[in-house]
């Protein structure tokens, strides 16, 4: 009987592909071999736990779009036109002329002259990062993918040495979570359930660490709206009353970090006062939580990526982390905290990344500065060629990218070959030569870990791909052919090189996790609370960073934890700070096409403190224009209170299209990569504001 005359819906197992801390388990309803219905949280997942955002629910909309692309365009007008400026080809001519265009850049600059890019689109690994198999074995240039985790990973490494912490589960079993840097209610939902399981049985608090009044920091008992960029003072001034009060762990420090007293006095200066007159928080604010986290053995910080996104974010992370070691969270069930699960996986994906065919000695070029290396930037490129030939996947880089008004006139050179591998006609699609009909998570097979959670997940597709639609894999092994790349994973299915990968870093097989649906990767309570030692080669916590050790920039760094002051800071002629965070039924520029997200979204706002309201003369609704040295954008205001004065917040990756100037919102963002090791700072952005 057909799928879709069957008298019980059929849900089928699948993974989310667009959060990397959540990768929640779904059930999908799959109502024919083409078609689905709802996309629910899978309930016999216990991080899931049968909860998924609204977004993914309404997965339907975006699968099923009537603008999914379904054939292989070859640009035939101006670039930035859109569908028209395109004419259908074959998939055989579009990747003759991609391959063409790639081995004729290759022959006049050298192979480093083609940059394949690509991030998050998908986290499923083949599709993901496949692409860096071709990149080595053809010797194109190398990415640097620094645009979301670089900073944040540095200041939590350069504290523990290794990403991992405390289960997420055990956010349940907390008496306190602390939520700094995140807005799990719309990026990490499973979190807040978690929460609430603490709250009901437990009476747990809740308190958020934000610059605004999120939706996770509406249901919060307690709010820190701190100024960005200030979060290494809060955790200072937090241990300065941890340590003068008698809430710190000395036995714990002793045991199992570097403290000194050196440590003792800097932190001594760091007072309730000095932090308030930074952070722009009351001393009684910083008091109260100081003395609640350290009164609450059971303490668990979920560490978020916002205030890590600043020049100063490896060293507020690194403050941070310091926190639960003071007190000896860590020794709890409940307690400790985290910020990633990353090294906890083990895989080996040498075939996957092709890193045996991999030569070093080719350039890096950091893909959060794509605006100055396609504008010819030197610091870049150094003494090697121009880029003149992009292969995209996974990204949208016309949007996404800092300095978005370079990137689009890189984008423009008319040296400039670039194919876009894409499921809609984003603004980077309607910039190439050739633009390549992409499929979904739903219609192809493929391998995922996650950042929030322990569980490896193996999925196959759901439905038959959209005719047209070809995946991310066998378009590399199509290229690969044609522009004669050799790697064994060229020759194999996604399917094959799953299970091999899972075979050769010691996990079941492919099918057994399959079948399973997913696979526990938790390492002991020991290890995930680091009573067996710290990652560090003396196994001991460094509140004294090694930050040479991390990146070149390492000059830029506190050797001290704390406050780092080396930041974007407002002046008289720019006296707002920036914040440019995601929004609940957005994910970066994922879902900004579907009628559910739009219909919520409804168009680019501004929030503005009524006090700064008052004083500019801007009322509820009225146009502003927002600026800095990069440019100017013209933006809806709307009055809200949940922040300070001096603070203001533009929610969501909308396209450039959608403001009226059709110039987006990271036009203002800088490129500058954040010490030591570089990374986007898209939450560190001094601007001006005046009526428009």
């Amino acid at each position: 009987m057909p799928l879709d005359l069957a008298g019980q819906p059929v849900f089928v197992h699948s993974t989310c592909p667009h959060d990397c801390p959540s990768v929640c388990a779904l059930e999908v309803e799959k109502l024919s071999e083409t078609r689905i219905g709802k996309v629910r949280g899978a309930r016999g997942n216990d991080y899931t736990d049968g909860v998924v955002c609204a977004k993914v629910a309404r997965y339907a909309e975006r699968v099923h779009h009537p603008d999914r692309l379904t054939a292989p365009l070859r640009r035939v007008g101006a670039r930035g036109q859109g569908r028209e400026a395109f004419q259908e080809i074959t998939w055989d001519q579009a990747l003759d002329e991609v391959a063409e265009a790639l081995l004729t850049a290759e022959q006049r600059h050298g192979s480093e002259t083609v940059w394949p890019y690509f991030y998050a689109g998908t986290m499923g690994l083949v599709q993901r990062d496949g692409i860096e198999r071709l990149r080595h074995a053809k010797r194109y240039s190398r990415q640097y993918s620094t645009i979301c985790t670089k900073l944040v990973s540095t200041g939590w490494n350069a504290a523990c040495g290794v990403r991992r912490g405390p289960d997420a589960r055990e956010i349940a079993e907390a008496d306190l979570v602390v939520v700094w840097g995140g807005n799990p209610v719309s990026t990490q939902v499973n979190v807040m359930t978690h929460v609430a399981k603490a709250r009901k049985v437990r009476g747990a608090k809740l308190v958020v660490v934000d610059p605004y009044r999120t939706g996770t920091a509406a249901q919060a008992d307690q709010h820190l709206a701190l100024k960005p960029g200030t979060d290494g003072a809060l955790a200072a001034a937090v241990i300065h009353v941890l340590l003068s009060e008698g809430y710190a762990d000395r036995a714990y420090m002793e045991e199992y970090s570097d403290w000194d007293v050196e440590l003792e006095a800097h932190f001594g200066a760091c007072t309730p006062a000095w932090a308030a007159g930074i952070t722009g928080l009351t001393e009684a604010e910083i008091l109260a939580f100081a003395r609640l986290y350290g009164s609450t053995p059971r303490s668990y910080i979920r560490v978020g990526f916002g205030f890590s996104r600043a020049r100063n974010g490896a060293s507020s992370v690194h403050a941070v982390a310091c926190l639960p070691t003071v007190t000896g969270a860590w020794r709890h069930r409940g307690g400790g905290a985290m910020q990633g699960q990353a090294d906890i996986y083990g895989l080996d994906e040498t075939l996957i990344q092709g890193l045996d065919v991999c030569d070093r000695s080719t350039r890096l070029l950091d893909q959060s500065r794509m605006g100055p290396i396609l504008t010819g930037d030197k610091r870049d490129l150094g003494e090697g060629p121009p880029v003149t030939a992009l292969f995209i996947q996974n990204t949208n880089p016309m949007v996404v990218c800092p300095e978005s008004a370079k990137v689009a006139e890189g984008f423009a050179r008319p040296d400039l070959f670039t194919c876009v591998h894409e499921q809609f006609m984003t603004e980077t699609a309607a910039m190439a030569d050739i633009v390549l009909p992409a499929t979904t998570f739903l219609e192809h097979d493929d391998i995922y870990v996650a950042g929030g959670h322990t569980y490896l997940q193996v999925t196959k597709a759901v439905i038959d791909p959209l005719p047209g639609a070809r995946s991310n894999h066998e378009v590399i092994c199509a290229l690969a052919g044609r522009l004669g790349a050799e790697h064994r994973g060229f020759g194999m299915t996604a399917w094959e090189i799953i299970d091999a990968t899972l075979k050769a870093s010691g996990l079941p097989d492919a099918d057994s996790v399959h079948r399973a649906h997913w696979h526990d990767c938790a390492r002991s309570f020991e290890e995930m609370h680091f009573l067996d030692g710290f990652g560090h080669a003396d196994k001991r916590f460094h509140f004294r960073p090694d930050w040479a050790s991390y990146g070149r920039d390492f000059a830029a760094m506190p050797a001290l934890p704390g406050y780092n002051s080396g930041y974007d800071r407002q002046d008289d002629e720019r006296p707002f700070r920036l914040v440019a965070a995601p929004a609940r039924s957005f994910l970066n520029t994922t879902f900004t096409e579907t009628p559910g997200s739009l219909k919520r979204e409804q168009r680019p706002t501004l929030l503005l403190h009524p006090e700064a309201a008052a004083r500019l003369g801007v009322a509820e609704g009225d146009r502003v224009r927002l600026g800095n040295r990069r440019g100017s954008l013209v933006i809806h205001a709307e009055l809200f209170d949940g922040l300070q004065p001096d603070v203001v917040v533009v929610e969501s990756i909308w396209p450039n299209s959608a403001f009226e100037e059709g110039r987006g919102i990271n036009l203002l963002i800088s490129a500058d990569p954040g010490p030591p090791a570089g990374g986007a700072v898209f939450h560190d952005t001094a601007v001006w504001l005046k009526p428009a």
